[in-house]
C-alpha cells in the first residue's frame, strides 16, 4: 500500500494505482478531468492532457518534485507522493491551455450537435477553459465518411482521444484493423471504423466518444437531451447483459444507450439489438428513474426528487407514505 497526499487530502491506495484513481477515491471536484482515459478500455489515457497535475514530492525515499506536470491517468503513485491539482495555479493555467488547444479546430456545432448537453468537451471547456480563443486560421476539414445507418461520423468534432480505436479494437477480439492516418491536423482516426460497424456491440463507440464526432443515427435531431427522460431499464438478452438506460420524450423511447458511472464510463457494453432495435415500452422491464447529478442540464426536468428521510420528516401523513412507496421516485430513507 502506499499513502499519497493529493490537494492536501491523505489517502492509502494500492500500489500501483494510478494519481487519477487515487484522487478517484476520494471524488468530489478535486478529480482530474478526463477526456482520454476510460478505466473500462486497456491502454486508454495519456493522450489529451487534460488531467496533468503537479507532483510536488515523488516519494517518501525521493522527496524532490517531479520537472514537469504528469499525466495523472497514467502515472503510478509512490509512498509518500505529493500531488497538487486544485490547489496549484500552475496546474489551472495549463488545463485552459489544453481546452485552447482542443478548441482550435473543434467546430461550434453546439446548438446542432446532438452530443450537446452531455458532452464531455463543453463541461471541460465550462470548468477551465477561456471565454476568447487567439487561434485565426482556418479550421481543419475532412471528406464525409458514411459508415452505415446506425452510426453517424463527424472528424471535424474529433479530438483524438483514441477512444473509439481502443473499443472497436478490444470488443472484435483484437482483430486491428484501425488507427490513426496522417500527421499533424490532418491526422483522423481511419481505416477501422467502416469495418467495425459489422460488430454487434459497434454501438458502444457511441458511447465512449466525448464528442460529437460519433453520434446515434436512429436519434440525430429527435430532441435536446435535457427534453428526455432517462429511465433504467433491462431486459433477457443472449448476447449482453441487457442492463440500458432510455430515454424518452412522452411515451416515446428516442434513444437506448448503456448505463455510465459517476465519470461517465460504461459499466456494461450493449449490443446493437438492445441500442438500435428495441425502441418500445414492452421490450423492456422498467426499474426507474436513472439517477443525473445535479450538475447536468439533463436534471433541468427535476422528475427525480430526493429521498426523503423518515428520522428527519417523521409526521408525514399515511397518505403520503403510501404515495411515495408506490412512485419510485418518490421514496422513502430508512
Amino acid at each position: 500500500m502506499a499513502k499519497i497526499t493529493f490537494d492536501g487530502i491523505e489517502i492509502e491506495v494500492p500500489d500501483g494505482t494510478t494519481i487519477m484513481n487515487a484522487a478517484r477515491q476520494i471524488g468530489g471536484s478535486i478529480v482530474p478531468p478526463a477526456m482520454c482515459y476510460y478505466t473500462p478500455l486497456k491502454g486508454s489515457g495519456g493522450k489529451c492532457r487534460a488531467c496533468l497535475v503537479k507532483v510536488a514530492a515523488g516519494s517518501a525515499k525521493d522527496p524532490r518534485p517531479m520537472p514537469k506536470l504528469v499525466a495523472s491517468c497514467i502515472t503510478p503513485v509512490q509512498d509518500g507522493m505529493v500531488v497538487e491539482n486544485t490547489t496549484n495555479d500552475s496546474v489551472l493555467d495549463v488545463r485552459k491551455g489544453i481546452v485552447e488547444m482542443l478548441l482550435i479546430n473543434h467546430p461550434l456545432d453546439c446548438p446542432v450537435c446532438d452530443q450537446a448537453g452531455e458532452c464531455d468537451l463543453q463541461n471541460f471547456a465550462f470548468e477551465h477553459g477561456l471565454s476568447t480563443t487567439r487561434y485565426e486560421e482556418e479550421r481543419r476539414t475532412f471528406e464525409k465518411i458514411d459508415i452505415g445507418p446506425l452510426i453517424q461520423l463527424h472528424m471535424t468534432r474529433c479530438i483524438l482521444c483514441y477512444r473509439c480505436v481502443y473499443t472497436a479494437d478490444q470488443i472484435a477480439q483484437g482483430d486491428r484493423v484501425h488507427g490513426v492516418l496522417g500527421r499533424g491536423d490532418a491526422a483522423e482516426i481511419g481505416t477501422y471504423i467502416e469495418n467495425i460497424i459489422d460488430n454487434d456491440f459497434s454501438g458502444n463507440v457511441i458511447d465512449v466518444c466525448p464528442v460529437g464526432a460519433l453520434t446515434d443515427k436512429t436519434w440525430r435531431f429527435k430532441s435536446r437531451v435535457w427534453f428526455t427522460k432517462p429511465v433504467d431499464a433491462h431486459r433477457d438478452c443472449p448476447k449482453c447483459s441487457g442492463n440500458v438506460v432510455l430515454w424518452y420524450k412522452g411515451n416515446e423511447v428516442l434513444r437506448t444507450t448503456a448505463r455510465k458511472d459517476q465519470y461517465g464510463e460504461v459499466k456494461e457494453w450493449i449490443c446493437n439489438e438492445c441500442r438500435f432495435e428495441k425502441k418500445e415500452t414492452s421490450d423492456w422491464t422498467i426499474e426507474g428513474p436513472a439517477h443525473i447529478d445535479r450538475s447536468s442540464v439533463i436534471s433541468a426536468n427535476h422528475y427525480e426528487l430526493p429521498v426523503l428521510n423518515q428520522s428527519v420528516i417523521a409526521d408525514l401523513p399515511a397518505s403520503t407514505q403510501r404515495e411515495l412507496e408506490k412512485n419510485p421516485p418518490l421514496k422513502l430513507g430508512n
